[in-house]
């Protein structure tokens, strides 16, 4: 990680011809890419590293085009030879995903909504115009073929780990004809692919004075293709799960603005018929992202959004049909959306009544290991000495686990994470089955030499972890810590 935060520092001094203020590590999400945010007297911007350099050339080649027709997109500053690192544009990290967590299902937030979509059709028809699709990451059309990937990513990393019986051979000739079904589209402009309220961001500046304006990024899985797809993808988030009524007038004010920007009428019955089959589709692909993150890769985040993606797929056939018969594909959608998976996947979780109390504790092997006074004591204790301990490191002797910068190195540097989604599992069988039986008390212990940085930043994980996942009660203690009197306050 060093090496990429040094060259991150040399491009940046190549471009301004002095040293950045500071470098900040962001979190990383679903991709492999790593941003940065580099500080100056006078903002910042972003840096990105990316070792995949088709997609870094793509992202980069549709961002100066639609920097051109001033376009709701990041400008792109400077480009390593290598075209491994770029800077761009900061635009701040506040999401429209967390103005609706913030805000909920305000009038304000609504506006932001309707903001986003009248960019993206901007975006959409003007990027279009004179772009050069062979610079597209894979496919230049989203068309049959772009659509039976995504149908066969659902069936092999959703559908084939239930491990449910069904015609295969059918299963794929239905996948054939709907495919070829919503490859006749009236209307194909450039197709962002991903939008969604995470990529969509809320400049600070102008917040307050007009609700805020809405910014791009991660479009480089952009195509040509329906317009309808990408406003299904934001429309039917499964994080956001925005109320029927905004879903229809949402489409209703984006199709207004479509008409206004071609400069013609639409067929508006052909054009909702063929953006519900492309809200099918873009449902299958979440469900196929989040198996394949979460069952297969075991990223905890994106086993508990399965439940929410099959539930908005079972809100969609509630109130909407294929317009296409596909028996074997509607017999397996069936299955998906029945009570019996959905319920497999949906965690249980504690009320007000529940007794459980989740203890869960750090501490030093050097000092013992702390003692459990309930009746029955037991529980687990996770040895956290097997993760390089970042208090060998000078700068991080008199920090903790809570430190930004001891977190930042246990998250990037270590195995922490795969250490953590592995103990997630084991603690996860026994909080839900002490739910269930209305056990009063479970004790998870986290240790490490000293007690400060690994253990700590572990068990705030776990707290945060039980805390979302089954918004079971929580007592949490870091035994050095608040001997030292450092840390006494619960984790965030």
């Amino acid at each position: 990680m060093q090496e990429i935060i040094d060259s991150i520092k040399n491009l940046y001094k190549d471009w301004k011809g002095i040293e950045p203020s500071s470098v900040d590590v962001l979190q990383q999400s679903g991709s492999e890419r790593r941003y940065f945010r580099i500080h100056e007297k006078e903002g910042s911007v972003i840096g990105t590293y990316g070792a995949n350099i088709k997609e870094n050339e793509t992202f980069i080649y549709f961002s100066k085009q639609f920097k051109e027709k001033k376009l709701a997109v990041p400008e792109i500053f400077a480009v390593s030879a290598d075209k491994q690192f770029y800077l761009q544009q900061d635009f701040g990290d506040v999401s429209l995903l967390h103005h609706l967590e913030r805000d909920g299902f305000s009038d304000s937030v609504y506006n932001l909504f309707k903001k986003s979509l009248e960019a993206l059709a901007e975006l959409q028809v003007k990027g279009d115009a004179g772009l050069d699709y062979n610079k597209c990451l894979t496919n230049q059309v989203f068309g049959k073929e772009a659509i039976m990937a995504d149908l066969l990513y659902f069936k092999y990393y959703f559908l084939d780990a239930l491990r449910k019986p069904y015609d295969k051979q059918k299963l794929i000739a239905d996948f054939e004809a709907l495919s070829t079904y919503l490859t006749h589209t009236e209307y194909k402009y450039f197709m962002f692919r991903d939008f969604q309220s995470r990529n969509i961001l809320i400049t600070s500046s102008l917040e307050k004075k007009l609700g805020g304006e809405a910014h791009f990024i991660d479009y480089q899985g952009g195509m040509k293709g329906a317009p309808q797809y990408d406003v299904a993808s934001m429309l039917w988030q499964a994080r956001a799960n925005l109320p029927e009524e905004w879903k229809e007038n949402l489409l209703t004010d984006y199709m207004n603005c479509f008409e206004k920007i071609i400069g013609e009428p639409i067929h508006r019955n052909i054009f909702h018929s063929q953006y519900n089959g492309y809200v099918l589709i873009r449902l299958l692909q979440v469900l196929g992202a989040y198996g394949f993150r979460g069952l297969f890769e075991r990223k905890a985040q994106f086993l508990t959004s399965i439940p929410l993606a099959l539930n908005n797929l079972k809100e969609f056939f509630q109130k909407n049909s294929l317009g296409i018969s596909v028996p074997e594909f509607r017999k397996v959608l069936d299955l998906c959306v029945s009570d019996e998976i959905i319920q497999q996947f949906t965690p249980v979780q504690a009320t007000i009544d529940t007794p459980l109390v989740v203890k869960i504790c750090s501490f030093s092997y050097k000092k013992g290991l702390p003692v459990d006074d309930t009746d029955n004591g037991g529980g687990f204790v996770f040895d956290c000495r097997g993760i390089l301990n970042p208090g060998r490191i000078e700068k991080f002797k008199t920090q903790t686990g809570r430190d930004k910068e001891v977190k930042d190195y246990l998250e990037q540097q270590t195995k922490m994470t795969d250490f953590l989604n592995s103990a997630f599992d084991i603690v996860d069988i026994t909080v839900e089955d002490y739910i269930k039986r209305n056990f009063g008390s479970l004790m998870v212990s986290f240790g490490c030499t000293g007690g400060q940085h690994r253990s700590v930043y572990a068990a705030d994980a776990l707290a945060r972890h039980l805390k979302n996942k089954f918004k079971v009660k929580i007592e949490l203690t870091h035994k050095v810590q608040d001997e030292k009197n450092w840390i006494n306050t619960p984790a965030k």
